[in-house]
């Protein structure tokens, strides 16, 4: 029964993988996704994420109190360039994570730890509306309207993976997630609104030998952000997602996500080329899958830009 329930935990915390980092991060808020800035601007980032929370497990597994940390560092890089009289960017987000789970099985304590690298994730942006694109001279004098943007992210099995294991930091399959969202500049606020779905390849080395599949993850965000003064701006996040079904050898695990999670995000410079970000996140309603806070700080470092 103690080897039974120790499955069944690792079972309960390898869905929860998939959700890390958000941003790194359908599960992460990502207010001024679809912005505008000069064209040849670089970013460095540099942040950590935190999250914490109780997996959802069927009572027939016999285990009692689940927790979950799961810790997430992060390296990320992004350029903006001019794509068809339009400003696009690249970005770039190598990851790491250290999760930490536990639970009672019978009055004894189960304990699951493992670090390593995970997949790297690159996406391109493009705002093909009310986003031209521009120099450094030219874009102080821009003002935001009405912005509509696509944007396509991958996600490459990069990161440790063994399939003699069942509880692995990378996914061991290809990601793919389209984006479009609108920013509409309303005085000092600023209104968002997107939609994503992210589709997945199937894993052919899961932990036995079988296969591991998974269904796409539909989501929406919407953020109202307000500008506090030129560079300092605070936001309000609330995002829907729901599907994501695994199924392992084509047995279905029932472990669908159907959540809404809601946050808030402060940026402020500490120079002329550095700022920070913090955000926090909580599911506020949890019809289906794991609820968890998530803490996110990163520093960004800015430099470049055309004239």
């Amino acid at each position: 029964m103690l080897h039974y329930s120790l499955k069944k935990l690792i079972c309960c915390i390898y869905p929860l993988l998939f959700l890390f980092p958000e941003n790194t991060i359908a599960q992460s808020l990502e207010p001024r996704l679809y912005s505008n800035a000069p064209v040849g601007m670089n970013f460095l980032i540099a942040g950590y994420v935190y999250s914490e929370g109780a997996p959802s497990i069927n009572p027939e597994a016999g285990l009692d109190d689940p927790h979950i940390i799961i810790q997430s560092p992060f390296l990320a890089y992004a350029r903006f360039f001019g794509l068809m009289g339009h400003s696009a960017k690249v970005d770039l987000v190598l990851p790491a994570v250290s999760l930490d789970g536990h639970a009672l099985s019978e009055g004894e304590t189960l304990t699951r730890k493992t670090t390593g690298t995970a997949d790297v994730k690159a996406r391109i942006s493009w705002n093909i509306l009310g986003a031209p694109a521009l120099g450094k001279k030219a874009f102080a004098a821009y003002r935001q309207n009405t912005i509509v943007g696509i944007s396509l992210q991958l996600t490459a099995p990069t990161g440790q993976y063994d399939g003699t294991k069942l509880v692995n930091i990378s996914a061991n399959r290809w990601a793919f997630k389209p984006s479009i969202g609108v920013s509409k500049a309303l005085g000092d606020f600023i209104a968002e609104l997107s939609a994503q779905a992210e589709f997945y390849t199937d894993n052919h080395d899961f932990y036995g030998g079988g296969t591991r599949t998974q269904d796409p993850i539909y989501s929406m965000q919407t953020h109202l952000i307000y500008t506090i003064r030129p560079g300092m701006w605070g936001a309000f996040d609330a995002t829907y997602y729901q599907g994501g079904e695994t199924a392992t050898n084509g047995i279905h695990n029932d472990d669908a996500f159907d959540n809404s999670r809601l946050g808030l995000t402060f940026a402020a410079p500490l120079s002329r080329t550095q700022s920070l970000k913090f955000n926090y996140s909580n599911g506020v309603i949890t019809r289906a899958g794991s609820n968890f806070d998530m803490y996110t700080l990163a520093w960004q470092y800015r430099w470049g830009g055309k004239p």
